[in-house]
């Protein structure tokens, strides 16, 4: 059962010229509703300055319109942040070149009710009340002075600040809670006691919502009033907006063998098998075209983690629409009777292969393909999904040259949806950042090192670093030069590939746009050579420890000395 909310909203003018206030809410349905979920705001144009009303009625337009175009990737508070915050700079924009408009600003508080949760965005003195079991709690905050002649005035708002700062707060969801939002000259006239004694009376959303704003109005409200509710009436199954209920339900196939039917699809052959996964070549019956056929393994067919993690998998690979990425193909209603998702198929060989049959990799063919990989993995990061396995085996070039990123299997979109941080050693050892060796979290940063270090390996077959074993805790010390393999490696190269492999993640590349930028601008953009870290700062706690152990030594032979005489 999908999330179930019925609402309610008034906006009444009081004794105002013009309403400045604006609300609004969009109840999306089907996948939209699971991924993005209900996004309800209201907002209340200051007062006393031309353009209050455009500004909160552009706030909620805007936010209505550009959060559902957010990718599904992103976590509702950076969705929010994002658009909130390019509408703050339209908005300071608009005051800045329209007198008329000089000063417009706006309160802004938006409610998102997705799956089990909500999240609340605030900024102003608008506020959002949830009612639960009988009980009424106020979620916000009001950004106004603390004193008693200035608490009208805002001291955050959007069109305040070049910056705007949201306040954000998150929840779980209980069948019946019912949230209300409301500009002051609602809140203010009725206070708490006044919105608990309305809720006795009032049920429904629509009924209470107006009977708010009258009663605002009715107590002397000299303000604009306007209220908006929704209650929640049904919740989905736990996690239905990050992983799909249906794939997770789905038994996990047997091995399958070359000719085997499945579904409609024949299996040609198996391309790969890992401890967790199987990948196989099929002939769709229906579309006559060769694809690719991900299972996860017969013998995790019963770790409910390892099935969870295989569908949340799935969810990234629908999301994920990149020319640098396999694309996963959607399968009609009903045709789908085991654990499985489907990709397009590309002829062509990996990075790995290639090294493994001695193909010797030419330095413009490495400079292309590194752009290639670092273009797929910014628009990655952009939907803030770390792939964090990036190697040769998961780089793949087809027969035109087109380069692919493979393998979501331990990829995260930031934290996991229990909240907790990702593990940080997944991934191949070689291809680890350092930090991640000493209990740091993965990163935009740490797959950049991973990109490096691939091609460095695809350019000299070896590691700055060495091989790393899964077992071992490696010391890093001074990468290896690449030139010490390859000799027609050009100055230029091995700079950007050592600044890229540094063990200091302060001196490597911030973002996958300044690597693309350093391989594009290659001999005009010679980047200096990295200074070696000197052994104090590597392990200042060693360092001096050694001082210490040699000044000892050193007192202790002139004590001799002195002694002798």
């Amino acid at each position: 059962m999908p999330l179930t909310v019925s609402t309610g909203h008034a906006s009444l003018r009081g004794v105002r010229e013009r309403n400045e206030d604006f609300l609004g809410m969009i109840v999306p349905e089907g996948e939209e509703l699971a991924n993005k979920g209900v996004l309800a705001a209201v907002a209340d144009g200051v007062s006393g300055h031309g353009g209050g009303r455009e500004a909160a009625e552009y706030a909620v337009r805007g936010l209505l319109a550009d959060y559902y175009a957010t990718p599904d990737t992103w976590e509702t508070p950076l969705a929010i942040d994002r658009v909130a915050n390019a509408i703050n700079r339209w908005v300071i924009s608009q005051a800045r070149s329209h007198q008329a408009w000089s000063g417009m600003a706006t309160t802004l508080t938006a409610l998102v009710l997705r799956g089990q949760r909500y999240c609340l965005a605030h900024v102003g003195d608008s506020r959002c009340y949830l009612a639960r079991a009988g009980e009424l709690s106020q979620l916000t905050t009001d950004h106004v002075w603390d004193r008693a002649d200035m608490r009208h005035v805002l001291t955050r708002g959007i069109g305040l600040d070049d910056k705007l700062h949201l306040d954000f707060s998150e929840g779980e969801l209980q069948q019946g809670d019912m949230f209300i939002l409301l500009t002051d000259g609602a809140w203010e006239p009725l206070r708490e006691t006044g919105l608990a004694d309305m809720l006795r009376v009032h049920q429904h959303p629509q009924a209470l919502a107006q009977a708010l704003a009258e009663a605002a109005l009715a107590r002397g409200s000299q303000d604009n009033a306007s209220t908006l509710v929704l209650c929640v009436d049904d919740l989905p199954p736990v996690g239905a907006h990050d992983l799909s209920a249906a794939s997770r339900a789905l038994p996990v196939p047997a091995k399958l063998k070359p000719g085997q039917a499945v579904d409609g699809f024949t299996i040609q052959n198996v391309l790969a098998e890992s401890r967790a996964t199987l990948l196989y070549t099929a002939r769709d019956g229906l579309t006559g075209q060769t694809v690719v056929i991900k299972t996860l393994h017969p013998r995790l067919a019963d770790d409910a983690a390892e099935i969870e993690a295989f569908a949340r998998e799935e969810w990234l690979a629908r999301r994920v629409v990149s020319r640098h990425f396999p694309q996963y193909l959607p399968l009609p209603a009903g045709r789908r009777t085991q654990l499985y998702f489907v990709m397009t198929w590309h002829a062509g060989r990996t990075w790995q292969q290639m090294v493994e049959t001695g193909h010797h990799m030419p330095i413009p063919d490495a400079v292309r393909g590194g752009v290639q990989i670092l273009k797929g993995l910014g628009a990655l990061h952009r939907m803030s999904v770390l792939h964090r396995d990036i190697k040769p085996a998961n780089i793949h070039v087809d027969g035109g040259g087109e380069l692919r990123i493979f393998d979501l299997g331990v990829a995260t979109v930031g934290a996991h949806a229990d909240g907790e941080p990702p593990a940080p050693r997944a991934g191949t050892p070689s291809f680890l950042a350092p930090e991640l060796f000493e209990g740091g979290q993965p990163d935009g940063q740490t797959d950049l090192y991973a990109v490096a270090v691939t091609l460095f390996h695809v350019l000299t077959r070896h590691y700055p670093y060495g091989e790393i074993e899964p077992f071992q805790t490696p010391k890093f010390g001074e990468p290896a030069a690449p030139s010490r393999w390859r000799r027609d490696i050009p100055v230029w190269l091995e700079r950007v590939l050592l600044k890229g492999v540094s063990r200091d993640r302060k001196q490597r590349f911030e973002t996958a746009e300044e690597f693309v930028l350093a391989l594009e601008r290659g001999e005009d953009g010679l980047l200096p050579a990295l200074r070696a870290t000197p052994y104090a700062e590597r392990d200042p706690v060693a360092f001096w420890r050694a001082m210490g152990v040699i000044s000892i030594v050193i007192n202790l032979l002139l004590l001799y000395w002195i002694a002798a005489r």
